[in-house]
């Protein structure tokens, strides 16, 4: 049983390692916005390179991330830990020295696995290492000390920038990476699950990757016209195909139906003896267990945040490049442009849950969502010569209050649509629909806006796509809200057993991507459905 106590030597090292080890993952994510105005001229990409710099993160990250969590449940949460963060650093080295954009994509994709194997199995280890007293607390404190480097991070990557170049955003996760595996090895216990059993949906998760890929590329490359739309086409098709068998493949393996050639695993707690014997290998247990939309109410509020995830993934990618190619903003300055949304998150996410929690969700982020989309419109008039305190801070601040009502509600309502026994599981549903709405978003959004090709060399032509995006992912929003308005239920947070659930993101909120919660104390911590 675990029994390390947050205030004690041992807690205060469990938490360093998983908070720089979870941080590292998700600075990359950001920070990277910032350099690519450098990066882009400096290895000749256009926007379609600077949107795959993006997107080959995210990609990876979306596909594995539920797979990351059940290879830590099975082979260590520790082990598995420790092999992301040093392929995590690995890739980075890789990306740092990239020579053109296509080293640099495969880099990314590189490392978004390895943000996929070390983000899951920092949370499960705080979940299986402290005692139940301390764990919400511990669970706490990750979450907000998360939300302060995820702060720091846009202000830190636009130094780098400035300072070193923008192969050094990449190259200081090393010794970052460096200190994780140090503290790891020698402080952080290994912790398995005992009732992990079955083999891993390997295939769930390769289809996953392969229908997210297919599809992000047609949406990138089919507005540059020519030989690359015949790709396209192709790719999109079999993106198309890949999420159909993959829908197949997860609701034969959730129904226990037998496939040619396996078996149906055991029911935990069966008698085996009873058990049929059937030749072949045993079924894994599916990546994605479709039994969870089952509810309604979990359905609606994923769709809702598929919409909203989608908008909001285009503006944190266009947002800092707009200001540096059109406002003619540093990249420190541009970096930091952002900051008062994460401290608005950070004030007031908590108070935002609670309200949810009295009224219901379905109010909050209704209203939340239609002024995070009046803050989008007003940001999409940032243009030439834009002074920071009148041109930009008011739309950020109208955009973060909005933005502030919605992720706690949302996340809250998400776990509360879904048993009990399902809330790690959803939670990670979540998390990858979150991150693959930005994937598909950031792919499509800007070419339909008008900005391919060079775009980002010429600030006139920037603007004015930019302004074009940023309406269109205020539509999102504004269907969010109307999402949210018809199919969130007042009562949302008392779950399906009737009981009101406790807000979610007491600390922080993430803004990327909701952030992966942790199951309930009655079962073991697991984040992953494939074993």
């Amino acid at each position: 049983m675990p029994d390390v106590r947050l205030g004690t030597a041992p807690g205060r090292w469990i938490l360093l390692a998983t908070v720089l080890g979870s941080s590292v993952a998700m600075l990359d994510s950001t920070v990277v916005n910032v350099a690519l105005p450098r990066l882009g001229e400096d290895l000749g990409a256009d926007m379609a390179g600077l949107q795959w710099t993006v997107n080959a993160y995210t990609l990876t990250l979306a596909g594995f991330i539920l797979l990351g969590g059940s290879l830590g449940d099975r082979y260590g949460r520790r082990r598995i830990f420790l092999v992301g963060v040093v392929w995590f650093a690995v890739a980075s080295v890789l990306c740092g020295a990239a020579q053109d954009v296509g080293m640099l994509v495969a880099a990314r994709a590189l490392q978004g696995v390895g943000g996929a194997l070390l983000t899951p199995g920092s949370l499960a280890i705080i979940q299986a290492s402290f005692s139940s007293d301390d764990r919400p607390r511990a669970v706490g404190a990750w979450s907000g000390l998360g939300g302060v480097a995820g702060a720091v991070g846009p202000f830190a990557g636009g130094w780098l920038v400035e300072a070193a170049g923008w192969r050094w955003v990449f190259l200081l996760n090393v010794p970052l990476a460096a200190v994780v595996v140090l503290v790891a090895v020698r402080h952080v216990p290994e912790s398995v699950d005992p009732d992990a059993s079955g083999r891993f949906d390997v295939l769930g998760a390769a289809l996953a990757a392969l229908a997210l890929a297919g599809t992000t590329y047609a949406l990138t490359e089919a507005p540059g016209g020519g030989s690359g739309a015949t790709a396209a086409v192709f790719a999109g098709v079999g993106g198309i195909v890949a999420a159909v068998v993959f829908v197949l493949v997860e609701r034969a393996r959730g129904r226990g139906r037998h496939l040619p050639g396996l078996r149906s695993a055991p029911l935990r707690g069966a008698d085996s003896s009873r058990s049929p014997k059937r030749p072949g290998r045993a079924v894994p247990h599916p990546m994605l267990p479709l039994e969870v939309f089952a509810s309604r109410q979990f359905s609606a509020v994923n769709l809702v945040t598929f919409v909203v995830y989608g908008g909001m993934g285009v503006l944190f990618f266009l947002f800092v490049l707009n200001l540096q190619v059109v406002g003619g903003f540093s990249p420190i300055a541009a970096g930091t442009a952002l900051l008062p949304v994460t401290a608005l998150m950070l004030l007031l996410s908590a108070r935002a849950g609670a309200l949810a929690q009295k009224i219901g969700p379905r109010i909050p982020m209704t209203v939340g969502l239609v002024v995070a989309a009046v803050g989008m419109v007003l940001v999409g008039r940032i243009g030439a010569g834009a002074s920071y305190a009148r041109d930009v801070l008011p739309p950020v601040i109208v955009f973060g209050l909005g933005l502030s009502a919605v992720v706690a509600p949302l996340t809250s309502t998400v776990l509360a649509s879904a048993d009990e026994r399902h809330a790690g599981v959803a939670s990670g549903v979540n998390n990858a629909v979150a991150r693959a709405a930005g994937l598909l978003a950031v792919a499509a959004i800007p070419p339909l806006a008008g900005l391919t090709g060079a775009a980002f060399t010429d600030p006139a032509e920037f603007s004015d796509g930019f302004r074009i995006a940023m309406i269109v992912c205020a539509g999102l929003l504004l269907a969010g809200a109307m999402l949210s308005f018809l199919t969130v239920s007042a009562d949302a947070l008392r779950g399906p057993s009737g009981e009101r659930r406790e807000p979610q993101c007491k600390s922080s909120c993430g803004v990327g991507a909701p952030q992966l919660q942790p199951e309930p104390e009655t079962v073991p911590a697991r984040h992953g459905a494939g074993a």
